[in-house]
Parts: C-alpha cells; sequence; structure tokens
C-alpha cells in the first residue's frame, strides 16, 4: 500500500530527531545541530502525517548546499528522499542558485548520481566513514 507524501517547510527542531537517530545515533544530540541552522531552509516530507525524511537547504549568493538529510530506516528505498530531493532541487534554484552541491557518504553516491551530482575531489572522512563532495549545476 502507498500513501500519500506531504513536503512541507519545518522548523529546524523538528529535523533533530531523525537526523540523530539517521545520521549519528552513537553521538550526543548536539552533535547534530549545526552552528548555522537558523540560517537555514528545513523540509520535510511526511507520510500520513508522521515526518519520516528531512533536509536543510542553505543558499550562498547563488550557491546552495544541502545538509542533514535523513529518511526514517523503514521508509528508505521506497522513493520519500527522492521526492524530498527533487523538492528541494526546485528550491535551490527558485531561490536564485545555480549551483547544488553537498558532502555526501561515500556509501550513498549513486543515489546522489541519480540527480545529476557528480564526485567533486578526494574522499575525505567524518570519524570512520568514508564522504566525498558531489555537486551540479542548477
Amino acid at each position: 500500500m502507498t500513501s500519500e507524501i506531504t513536503i512541507r517547510p519545518v522548523r529546524v527542531d523538528e529535523t533533530y530527531a531523525l537526523r540523530h537517530q539517521v545520521l549519528w545515533p552513537q553521538e550526543p544530540l548536539a552533535y547534530i545541530k549545526l552552528n548555522n541552522d537558523e540560517a537555514g531552509f528545513h523540509y520535510g516530507a511526511f507520510r500520513n502525517a508522521k515526518l519520516v525524511s528531512v533536509i536543510s537547504l542553505f543558499i550562498d549568493g547563488n550557491v546552495a548546499r544541502f545538509r542533514k538529510f535523513a529518511t526514517r530506516p523503514d521508509c528508505q528505498g521506497q522513493g520519500i528522499g527522492s521526492q524530498l530531493l527533487r523538492h528541494v532541487v526546485r528550491e535551490a534554484r527558485d531561490k536564485g542558485a545555480h549551483r547544488l552541491w553537498c558532502d555526501a557518504r561515500a556509501v550513498n553516491e549513486a543515489f546522489y548520481r541519480a540527480f545529476k551530482l557528480e564526485p567533486e575531489g578526494n574522499r575525505f572522512y567524518r570519524g570512520t566513514i568514508p564522504y566525498v563532495r558531489m555537486a551540479r549545476d542548477l
């Protein structure tokens, strides 16, 4: 059974639980908060009125960066994160960005390539997790 997904802006504090659960559950909650969170645009995907995916968008001039993209584990692989990322690509473009980038976990590189993001530079690590910067023109 598929259910309707609704995407809308959310308050930054609404993103914290999912960020923590999905991205860095072994760290304290403060670890997933960003110094510039208040300057960002935060979006959530809701299924049956429950928040199941979050992403945060930051605009600097004509360059946009998305961060802290997290989908509840039991909702992954169902296209929900894809819908949310497509929404954020449109939002970035609508807000005047000409370029979009993220620091992606290397394990998710193929997912981001499907959105025309390409690797830039070398892999780097946060703790033991390999990352790669990925970017595209809008």
